[in-house]
């Protein structure tokens, strides 16, 4: 028969566990100490670099792309605020303010000709086209961190992916997968009819109608009703090619 162990083995084995429970305690400590001293060391280098290339942090869209990189791998957001070390340094929260603004500026200027959703390459054309290059480029990168800070205001201000484009849309919209499902067919072409939704999607003609009668009342749409086939088309300026919106189109 087996014995059972005594009072002098429990308290032996009760020992034991606690001694491997402090001696866990104490690795994870220092393995936290030891992470904390080199996030330490990362934020003091990524600083140094920072003064060393904050010209071409300014100035130049691709490195100021990676750089936010960096900051994300350390826990730095220069975003966060518009005063502090990396205001004074860099000015980028004075940047995407700038930015920001712009922006708004330029989805209300161009929301009579695309209901309130533009293409995002379109809108970083426009951008550049009303900063010049006394102002330095401005990539896809900056817009959507500069859109990303303009949520706060809770207009409607996001980006939504519709196939491989990504649309900015400045109006308290709600698109379901129906509306997205036709603005990404009518990339194509830039209009669709409901004929064609009905056969490309395999949907009756009840619900193509319906979806693209609400975007027409939404404003993203326009009708052409012109053409002998008498197929009412819709046109979507957010699909179709960049629009030639100029700058002349763009003063507030």
């Amino acid at each position: 028969m087996r014995r059972r162990p005594g009072i002098g083995g429990l308290q032996t084995a009760a020992a034991a566990r606690d001694q491997y429970r402090m001696l866990g305690e104490n690795v994870a400590k220092i393995r936290t100490d030891l992470m904390k001293e080199q996030l330490t060391t990362f934020r003091s280098q990524l600083e140094d670099f920072a003064r060393k290339h904050k010209n071409d942090i300014r100035k130049n869209p691709a490195f100021r792309s990676q750089f936010h990189e960096m900051c994300a791998n350390v826990g730095v957001d220069p975003l966060a605020s518009n005063k502090g070390f990396w205001a004074e340094l860099l000015g980028i929260g004075d940047f995407y303010y700038e930015l920001g603004v712009q922006i708004v500026d330029i989805c209300l200027a161009t929301r009579v000709h695309n209901g309130g959703l533009i293409d995002l390459q379109e809108l970083c054309n426009l951008l550049c086209q009303r900063r010049k290059s006394s102002h330095g480029a401005v990539s896809e990168d900056d817009c959507l961190r500069a859109i990303s800070k303009l949520k706060v205001l809770g207009s409607g201000f996001e980006v939504i992916s519709v196939g491989k484009r990504k649309l900015v849309r400045s109006v308290p919209t709600e698109l379901n997968k129906d509306h997205n499902a036709i603005l990404e067919l009518a990339q194509a072409q830039g209009f669709v009819t409901v004929e064609e939704v009905e056969k490309r999607l395999s949907w009756p003609s009840g619900r193509a109608t319906d979806a693209l009668e609400t975007l027409l009342d939404e404003g993203l749409a326009m009708i052409d009703d012109g053409h002998r086939d008498r197929k009412r088309r819709y046109w979507f300026p957010c699909a179709s090619a960049l629009s030639s919106v100029g700058t002349d189109t763009l003063k507030i």
